[in-house]
């Protein structure tokens, strides 16, 4: 049975198994002065300090909410990100990154949104350290957005607008200009 199969036939069975969103936050070292990468879920789990183990990376509970990945006829999805900012730790980055690169705000870093199933994660999730049914190729396709820009940060929350890697300002498909001396059938017509 496929990864995909396994996945669609959980999900038909009477009593499927929760829906886990995950996130990654990935830096560049020539923007943000480092590339490290934060990883972090909104929900909770069965242990004491709140962490998801996902292909053996550890998911920090840290409150986020992203809607608008819905497509639309002839529109890349432009998601919202808002993350919480409890004790200061979304401002901490960003200062740290601004101190890089005045005025960054975490611009171009790249925010992936990683779905899985609960009884798909690592066996480190549950009681015993044992799940048969554990994974880790068994995910929905990854979607991966950059952040575009800061729409808001105050004590509370941080909220970020993404876009698609190729809906950013300046990013050209292809990235080569299209002319009819390297092209010569370029607007002739039959």
């Amino acid at each position: 049975m496929t990864v995909n199969q396994k996945i669609f036939t959980d999900l038909l069975a009477t009593n499927p198994s929760a829906i886990i969103e995950l996130f990654t936050l990935q830096l560049s070292t020539a923007l943000h002065g480092n590339n490290t990468t934060y990883r972090f879920h909104s929900g909770s789990n069965l242990n004491s300090n709140g962490e998801i183990v996902w292909q053996g990376n550890s998911y920090t509970r840290l409150p986020i909410e992203v809607t608008g990945f819905a497509f639309r006829k002839g529109q890349l999805p432009r998601p919202k990100a808002i993350i919480s900012n409890k004790n200061g730790f979304i401002s901490a980055i960003l200062l740290d990154v601004n101190n890089t690169t005045t005025g960054s705000d975490l611009t171009a870093a790249v925010l992936t949104r990683i779905t899985t199933q609960a009884k798909f994660l690592d066996a480190a999730n549950f009681v015993g350290s044992s799940n048969s049914d554990a994974d880790p190729n068994a995910e929905y396709p990854r979607e991966t957005y950059s952040i575009d820009r800061k729409a808001a940060e105050n004590r509370e929350v941080v909220e970020f607008e993404l876009a698609a890697p190729t809906d950013l300002a300046g990013v050209r498909i292809p990235k080569r200009q299209c002319t009819r001396t390297l092209f010569p059938s370029i607007g002739t017509f039959a």
